[in-house]
């Protein structure tokens, strides 16, 4: 299992136990956790799973994929250089402690 904690846009921390394969995304959606929404289910036709990596770990969850910074284009709140759709990010055991912020708003 993979453990990421995410932060709200208040402060917040909520950590969570996911499978290796596992997207950001789902595991937020699996624990009812509220700040993802993921409305296209994770197939990047949106930009409701919106997530900020913490400045820790930004390098270490791999770049952007192919149409990703065309997604983020439609994100609610600012799109920053450690933004990144959460559905993108699959978990590996290197990303077990990984922490990312939620923005304040994803619709």
């Amino acid at each position: 299992m993979v453990k990421v904690t995410y932060i709200t846009h208040d402060g917040d921390q909520i950590t969570v136990e996911a499978a290796e394969g596992d997207s950001v995304m789902s595991a937020a959606i699996a624990e009812g956790l509220d700040g993802i929404v993921g409305e296209c289910g994770g197939s990047m036709m949106c930009a409701t799973c919106h997530c900020y990596l913490d400045p820790d770990w930004a390098d270490r969850a791999g770049s952007r994929a192919d149409g990703e910074d065309d997604m983020l284009d439609s994100a609610v709140c600012d799109v920053t250089d450690r933004s990144r759709l959460s559905c993108q990010i699959r978990l590996t055991a290197e990303l077990d402690g990984l922490v990312v912020h939620l923005p304040e708003e994803q619709v």
